[in-house]
């Protein structure tokens, strides 16, 4: 195969190995004697400049300066002398200032061997150049010309040999590339132990896929054999995975249907248990008063017209019973379309205070609501109607002492809560949880009494869970109070 462990590990090394050398060995040749000389000039350029400023300040006789010009030439090994417009020497490093002085003159009148000289650099009153001294047979790199007082400078640094340099260099990079090849020969062998390690990790996956456990999977990355039988493992493992997960669902989405069959099967039954129950008495009642119309019991009118009564007022009773559960039945099985709006919930609660005055006013009941300013919120406005509907219609029912009803709106982070208080009894403990199913009564006499169904709190929690929205109850020690919340616009 092309893509095999030997030859991959072989090519990589010897083009790390080779590369890495050649390509020290380019730069070294190419850019160090430039960067050398650059080097040299940049020292130069920073004695000129200082020399320069001192000038023209009128600071070259004082200590100072020569302290730091000493520092200066002494760092970076500069011999220099500086002339006044006389030719008189001013200032010179100790050991060679006969020979700057001859120099700098040969160079001021051009009488210097122009075929031992490179120009680097000419600027306004300086020349920088590497010259080949005739005596010594070294290279400098000088610096000459005038300053902006008039005096004359030289600066001269030697250069080292930069080829025996490079020589030098090149030759240490020899011993380096054996040392290296040595290393990396040991390296190979140390990475070529390793390369069992891939065959036991697939060894590892394999026996656990014999076991149906597929989390483990083979991670290289390459293109070698091992690594294409580790990619089909891979692809073995994620399609046995694949299957038996699509399996699992299929048999768990059974098990859901049949769950939902059933529940739906025992919903069906307790309803039909429930309506019956209820509708038992009201058609009992419509039956009795029917036959003892039809047997002539009572033959003066009055008599008729009770029976007459009684009979209308079941069969009210029972065709909002039939509503209810109809409203209730879609809102439960998802059939009631959701319609979110932006309306005054203070408006709307009003406008259920001033419907139901006829009736607060004949049972004596105090309501109590503060002035709010409009509270606008996200909600359907005909069902949280609804909802307020069913929780004041309670207060009404259910108000007893002192027959307040107290109506409170909270906002807070966005949103805000609606609580009904009325006076009177708290409602057991043990009811509270059965508060919101179906024809669930505290007190079967008294909602006999009024008419009540036991469908109204099933209805608001449909309603309020269709919304996505929190409700509940409390009980204090004189009363009860049911909410809910909405959110703010």
């Amino acid at each position: 195969m092309r893509y095999t462990i030997k030859r991959q590990f072989a090519i990589v090394f010897c083009i790390l190995m080779i590369g890495t050398i050649g390509l020290c060995w380019f730069v070294n040749n190419t850019f160090l004697e430039d960067y050398y000389v650059k080097n040299k000039q940049n020292v130069l350029m920073n004695a000129y400049n200082y020399l320069n400023d001192a000038s023209n300040a009128g600071l070259i006789g004082t200590e100072e300066f020569d302290i730091e010009f000493q520092k200066i030439c002494g760092k970076d090994n500069i011999s220099y002398i500086l002339l006044d417009a006389e030719t008189k020497t001013l200032k010179a490093s100790a050991n060679d200032y006969e020979i700057l002085s001859r120099q700098l003159l040969n160079n001021i009148f051009g009488m210097e061997n122009s075929q031992n000289i490179e120009t680097l650099e000419e600027g306004s009153g300086f020349t920088i150049r590497i010259v080949l001294d005739d005596r010594t047979k070294t290279e400098y790199v000088e610096m000459w010309g005038v300053l902006d007082n008039g005096n004359l400078f030289m600066f001269r640094n030697p250069m080292e040999s930069i080829k025996d340099s490079v020589k030098l260099a090149n030759r240490f990079m020899a011993y380096v590339g054996v040392a290296a090849a040595f290393f990396s020969t040991i390296c190979g062998l140390l990475v070529s132990g390793k390369l069992t390690k891939p065959i036991m990790e697939l060894t590892q996956i394999s026996e656990r896929m014999i076991h149906l456990d597929f989390e483990a999977k083979y991670s290289g990355g390459s293109r070698t054999e091992i690594a294409l039988l580790g990619h089909n493992i891979n692809e073995l493992s994620y399609t046995l995975e694949r299957t038996i997960s699509e399996l699992k669902s299929a048999n768990n989405e059974l098990q859901r249907d049949i769950e939902r069959k059933n529940k739906i099967d025992e919903m069906r039954k307790e309803f039909l248990s429930n309506v019956s129950h209820e509708l038992k008495t009201p058609i009992a009642l419509i039956q009795g008063y029917a036959e003892g119309l039809k047997e002539g019991i009572n033959d003066d009118a009055e008599s008729r017209n009770f029976y007459c009564d009684v009979i209308m007022d079941e069969a009210v009773k029972m065709n909002i019973m039939v509503k209810k559960l109809l409203s209730l039945n879609q809102l439960e099985f998802g059939n009631d379309v959701i319609t979110m709006e932006r309306f005054d919930i203070v408006s709307l609660i009003k406008n259920v205070i001033q419907a139901s005055e006829i009736m607060t006013k004949q049972k004596e009941i105090s309501v109590r609501m503060e002035n709010y300013d409009p509270i606008y919120v996200w909600a359907e406005e005909f069902k949280t109607e609804e909802v307020f509907t069913n929780y004041f219609t309670n207060a009404i029912n259910y108000a007893l002492y002192e027959k307040i009803i107290d109506i409170k709106l909270q906002t807070n982070e966005g949103r805000v809560k609606i609580s009904v208080f009325n006076t009177g009894d708290p409602i057991p403990e043990e009811s509270l949880a059965h508060l919101w199913e179906k024809f669930y009564k505290v007190d079967k006499a008294r909602t006999r009494e009024y008419g009540g169904t036991g469908i109204g709190l099933s209805i608001v929690k449909a309603i309020m869970e269709s919304m996505n929205q929190e409700y509940g109850v409390q009980n204090y020690d004189n009363g009860v109070e049911f909410w809910f919340e909405l959110d703010l616009v």
